[in-house]
C-alpha cells in the first residue's frame, strides 16, 4: 500500500515535472502540451507483438491504418485514397494517398503496406482469417498494391478498419521482423512522433507533433477522417496511485486520466472544470484466462469449476462498484451487439461453489499451487485476480498470487514454461477486453482455438470452435451468422476457452481546457486543442 509520505512525494514529483516545462516554455514560445495519465506504464512498443491496450494506444499515436471506423462504426479510408473490388470478390486493389512520409522522412509506399499486412496477419485474429485467404499480396507500383484471394472474404474493409489490434502500417524493413519478436524501432507515419530519447519507463512517455503529417481533408469522425495534430507535445505521465492521479487532474497538473477510478468519479463530476464521459458505448468485458497447457486447467472440469465460481454481480461490484457502469452479460459476443445472445449459458449464470469444488477434485487436482498473476498497477484487472484467487481458496485450492506490474505481466504471459518453483510459468491471468473486437467470431482473439500454440496466451486447442469460426466467415446474412453464433455459443460453454466476469463501461476524465476531444472508442490525441 502506498504511504501518505510517498503520495506527497509523488505529487511533488508530478508537480515539478509539470511546472518545469511550463516555465521553460515561457522563455521560448507557447508550446501546447497535453499531459495524460495513461491506464498503464508503457514498456512494450510493438502493437502487433502484444495485445496490451497501452501498446495499442501507443500505436495510435505514431502509426496509421489503411481504413478506420467512423463514429457509426463504418469503415472509411484513412491511408488509402481509392480502392476497387472485382465482381467475383477475389481481387482487391488499393492506392495509397500521395505525400505520406515516415517519421524518418522517407515516403510511405505500397511495399510497406504489403509487408505490414503480412506480419499483422500472423498475429491478429481477424488478420489471420483474412490473410489466410489471400493467395498473393503484391505491390504494383509505389502507391498501389493488390490482394488476390483464394476465396471471397466479405469483411475485408471491416477487418482493415478494426480499431482493436489494428493493422498498423509500418516501414517495410520493420514489418519484415518476425511477428513473434518486437520491431527494433518505433517509427511510424502518424500524426505524432515517439520521442525515444525522452522516454522514461515507469514515469513518462513523450510524443511530438509530426510536422510533415498530411491529414485527410474531411473532418474527424471517430477514428476516421482528418487527424490534425493541434498539440505540439503529448506527455503520458504514469501515476500508479489513483488518488494521486485524481488530485493531479483536479489541480490542473495533468489534463486527462484515461481510466479514472470509479470510486472517485463523484469527486471529479462535482468539479465544473472536469468532463467525465464514456467514449466507448459498447463497453468492455472482464476476463479470466486459464493456461490450457498444464494441469489443472487442461482438464475441462477444472475450467467448469472456474466458471462456477463466478457471480457476475459480485465481480462487477468489486471491479466497478457503480451500478450505472455495470451490466451482467452471458453473451459470448457482448450484450448490445448484433450477435448478442445468451443461449446455452444457463449452467453458468449462478455460482455454485460446492459443485465447483467437486469438479476441481474430479479434474485430478491434488493441491498443487495455482499461480495467478496479479497486476498491482491496474485496479480493475488486479481486483479480478484478487477475487478469483479468494474464490479458489474458498473451495480448497492452493493459490499462489504473484504481484507484478501490468507491463511485466504482458511479457510474462507469453511464456509457455511449466508453472513451478522458480519458473515464469503461470496458471491464470486476468484482464479486460474492449467490446468491439469481442463482438464477432472474426475479431474475438481469445476465442481462437488453433492447436499450434500460436494463438492468444493460454493456448486452447479445439477443432470444433475453429470449424464454426470458419463457417461464420462463409455465412452471407445476419440470420445465417446468428445461426452459427448459436452453435458457437453451445460449443463455447462445453469447452470454456475463457471466463467472463461481467460487462462494464469505462469513462474518461479530462479538464475543460481540452477542446475537440474526438468521439472515438478511446481517448486519442489528434484534433484536441488546449485552451
Amino acid at each position: 500500500m502506498m504511504t501518505s509520505a510517498w503520495r506527497s512525494a509523488r505529487r511533488a514529483l508530478v508537480g515539478a515535472a509539470v511546472a518545469a516545462p511550463l516555465a521553460l516554455a515561457g522563455y521560448a514560445h507557447a508550446e501546447s502540451v497535453m499531459r495524460v495519465v495513461p491506464q498503464a506504464d508503457l514498456k512494450n512498443l510493438d502493437p502487433i507483438w502484444t495485445t496490451a491496450a497501452i501498446t495499442q494506444n501507443h500505436g495510435y499515436m505514431i502509426y496509421d491504418t489503411l481504413f478506420a471506423l467512423n463514429a457509426k462504426l463504418e469503415p472509411k479510408p484513412q491511408m488509402v485514397d481509392t480502392w476497387t473490388k472485382s465482381a467475383d470478390g477475389l481481387a482487391w486493389s488499393f492506392t495509397l494517398r500521395k505525400g505520406m512520409k515516415w517519421h524518418d522522412g522517407t515516403p510511405v509506399t505500397a511495399k510497406d503496406a504489403v509487408a505490414s499486412l503480412s506480419r499483422w496477419g500472423k498475429r491478429a485474429t481477424d488478420g489471420a482469417a483474412m490473410m489466410g485467404r489471400v493467395e498473393t499480396a503484391t505491390a504494383k507500383d509505389d502507391l498501389t498494391f493488390e490482394l488476390k484471394m483464394k476465396e471471397p472474404f466479405g469483411p475485408v474493409l471491416d477487418v482493415l478498419a478494426n480499431p482493436a489490434l489494428p493493422a498498423f502500417i509500418m516501414r517495410e524493413k520493420d514489418a519484415l521482423t518476425d511477428p513473434f519478436q518486437q520491431v527494433p524501432e518505433a517509427i511510424g507515419s502518424g500524426p505524432f512522433v515517439f520521442a525515444k530519447d525522452e522516454w522514461v519507463p515507469g514515469s513518462k512517455v513523450v510524443y511530438r507533433k509530426f510536422k510533415d503529417y498530411v491529414p485527410r481533408a474531411e473532418p474527424s469522425d471517430g477514428f476516421a477522417g482528418g487527424k490534425v495534430a493541434k498539440l505540439d507535445k503529448v506527455e503520458w505521465i504514469y501515476i500508479p496511485d489513483t488518488n494521486t492521479a485524481v488530485q493531479a487532474l483536479l489541480k490542473g497538473e495533468v489534463d486527462a486520466i484515461e481510466q479514472p477510478p470509479y470510486d472517485l468519479l463523484p469527486l471529479m463530476k462535482k468539479d465544473r472544470n472536469i468532463v467525465v464521459k464514456v467514449l466507448d458505448p459498447v463497453g468492455k468485458m472482464g476476463h479470466i484466462r486459464p493456461n490450457f497447457l498444464y494441469p489443472p486447467f487442461d482438464d475441462v472440469r477444472a475450467r467448469q469449476a472456474l466458471w462456477l465460481l463466478i457471480d457476475q454481480k459480485e465481480f462487477l461490484a468489486a471491479m466497478v462498484g457503480t451500478p450505472e457502469f455495470e451490466k451482467e452479460c452471458y453473451a459470448v459476443f457482448m450484450c448490445g451487439s448484433p450477435l448478442a445472445m445468451d443461449s446455452h449459458s444457463e449452467p453458468y449464470r449462478k455460482a455454485n461453489l460446492a459443485k465447483a469444488k467437486q469438479l476441481l477434485a474430479e479434474s485430478g487436482y491434488k493441491g498443487e499451487p495455482i499461480v495467478i498473476m496479479q497486476p498491482t498497477d491496474q485496479q480493475l484487472i488486479g481486483t479480478i485476480a484478487l477475487v478469483i484467487a479468494q474464490k479458489l481458496r474458498d473451495i480448497g485450492a492452493n493459490v499462489k498470487l504473484e504481484a507484478l506490474d501490468w507491463s511485466t505481466l504482458t511479457s510474462r504471459r507469453t511464456r509457455q514454461d511449466k508453472p513451478g518453483p522458480g519458473s515464469p510459468g503461470w496458471h491464470i491471468f486476468t484482464t479486460w477486453w474492449t467490446g468491439v473486437p469481442m463482438s464477432s467470431p472474426i475479431t474475438n482473439a481469445p476465442l481462437v482455438t488453433t492447436c499450434d500454440k500460436k494463438n492468444w496466451f493460454g493456448w486452447p486447442c479445439d477443432d470444433q470452435i475453429e470449424k464454426l469460426r470458419a463457417d461464420f466467415i462463409k455465412a452471407g446474412t445476419l440470420a445465417e451468422q446468428r445461426q452459427v453464433v448459436d452453435a458457437l455459443q453451445k460449443r463455447f460453454f462445453e469447452f470454456l476457452p475463457y471466463v467472463n466476469t461481467g460487462q462494464f463501461f469505462a469513462p474518461v476524465a479530462w479538464r475543460t481546457t481540452l477542446q475537440g476531444v474526438p468521439d472515438a472508442l478511446l481517448f486519442v490525441a489528434w484534433n484536441i486543442e488546449k485552451k
